[in-house]
């Protein structure tokens, strides 16, 4: 398959997929793109905006995952970061809605959207799986997984989701991991998505 990786990060979700596919992620962070690109050398990387991206690119690929910013629906921040003031409320971030309706109307390969889940009712229904919220449109069972570990030292945080950071300087390593979609959820949503690709061939 043809796949876009939007908002890429480091590739939490791409890190179990293997290289059999022709994979393009995009991220806007250089610092946070380069590291990706050591991680991940037969990857296309472009440094840019994903949201405009996937506008201007989306006919191009056969399965797209996008995981938007998501610090603007967290519960965390709104119940405990807002709610101390600690922060300032701010307004959701819609870019998460606009890609989840662009897809489901205009894309006519495989697509996931994933978000953390949202402090208010989410205004499209998800599925709810190992604490992150799903919209996709392709069947995807639940599975079990333990716990992400996000409140753990940052080693345990690596080494929990496979990554070796040990070596590169310049980055939030505690903020980039805990960005990281779970590696073992991907990898069940991707074989999802192959599964049903493959039935399409």
């Amino acid at each position: 398959m043809k796949i876009l990786n939007l908002y890429a990060g480091i590739g939490g979700n791409r890190k179990l997929w293997g290289d059999e596919h022709e994979i393009t992620a995009v991220e806007i962070d250089p610092k946070i793109a380069e590291v990706y690109k050591k991680l991940f050398p037969k990857d296309k990387v472009i440094v840019g905006d994903a949201h405009e991206y996937l506008l201007e690119h989306y006919k191009e690929f056969d399965f797209i995952w996008s995981s938007p910013p998501c610090p603007s629906h967290s519960r965390i921040r709104q119940f405990s970061a807002v709610a101390r003031g600690q922060n300032e409320p701010i307004y959701p971030d819609m870019t998460l809605y606009q890609e989840i309706i662009f897809l489901k109307f205009n894309f006519k390969g495989l697509w996931l959207v994933e978000n953390v889940i949202s402090y208010y009712e989410p205004l499209i229904k998800p599925i709810k799986m190992a604490q992150h919220y799903w919209w996709s449109n392709f069947d995807i069972p639940k599975i079990k997984l333990s716990t992400r570990k996000h409140n753990a030292k940052i080693k345990e945080i690596a080494e929990h989701k496979g990554f070796d950071l040990d070596d590169l300087g310049g980055l939030d390593k505690r903020k980039v991991l805990r960005n990281c979609v779970e590696p073992k959820a991907a990898l069940h949503i991707f074989k999802c998505a192959f599964k049903d690709k493959q039935k399409t061939l």
